[in-house]
């Protein structure tokens, strides 16, 4: 079977995901990606292969706000925050919440939690 593979074990888990979770015109998908330094957050429809919004810790809006804070919760909620207001802006309130094969732990939930509380519902 062979040693285990952290980027293998997130990629079999984010098939098993994207199997179930479809973003649609009426409820857009919310995927998040955090990397070591940063993370990032997109409204996405699959109909149409479009990107709605985005927010992430390097956007030069909140490079001020986040400063180094990119790749811990605090920076993580700040985007969470950000692509809520950005999304009601557009006239988005409900999403499917899609980890992207991430465990709902620490900044994916710090981001996923501040989206909520900025007023989208999933």
């Amino acid at each position: 079977m062979g040693a285990f593979n952290r980027a293998e074990a997130r990629l079999r888990r984010k098939k098993r995901v994207r199997k179930k979770v479809r973003g649609t015109p009426e409820r857009p998908r919310l995927c998040v990606f955090r990397s070591l330094r940063h993370i990032y957050a997109q409204i996405i429809d699959d109909t149409t292969s479009t990107t709605l919004v985005e927010a992430s810790s390097l956007s030069k809006e909140l490079k001020e706000k986040i400063g180094n804070e990119g790749s811990n919760k605090k920076g993580a909620a700040i985007v969470g925050r950000e692509v809520a207001e950005r999304a009601l802006k557009k006239g988005i309130k409900k999403v499917v919440f899609d980890r992207n094969g991430f465990l709902y732990h620490g900044r994916v939930k710090a981001l996923s939690e501040a989206a909520r509380e900025g007023g989208l519902e999933f």
